[in-house]
């Protein structure tokens, strides 16, 4: 499968884990990142100081956290394609955790 190469050129936040995205290509997207915020990675997001401490990092051109958390800017950019499937990838991990 390939996809287009994207960069991500701004943003801002929309509502509480909620980022309205800007790409090269003038694309927009509104992204709820709530659904997919599950995981040893990306829970941590669940805190909202920490989300909205949010970047376009200079080189990968994509959000960035200060914990290490970033998205593909193509995923980002197609993003109502791979929500369901991120959503209930984050579903799976948190009934791991729940299990473990």
């Amino acid at each position: 499968m390939s996809h287009g190469i994207y960069r991500v050129t701004a943003f801002e936040i929309s509502a509480p884990y909620a980022l309205r995205v800007q790409f090269d290509d003038g694309t927009r997207q509104t992204i709820n990142f709530e659904p997919v915020l599950a995981g040893e990675l990306y829970q941590a997001l669940r805190d909202l100081d920490l989300f909205n401490q949010v970047q376009v990092d200079p080189e990968t051109h994509t959000l960035v956290w200060p914990n290490g958390a970033d998205f593909d800017p193509a995923t980002l950019h197609d993003w109502p394609t791979y929500a369901d499937a991120l959503a209930a990838r984050a579903r799976r991990w948190e009934l791991a955790d729940v299990k473990s």
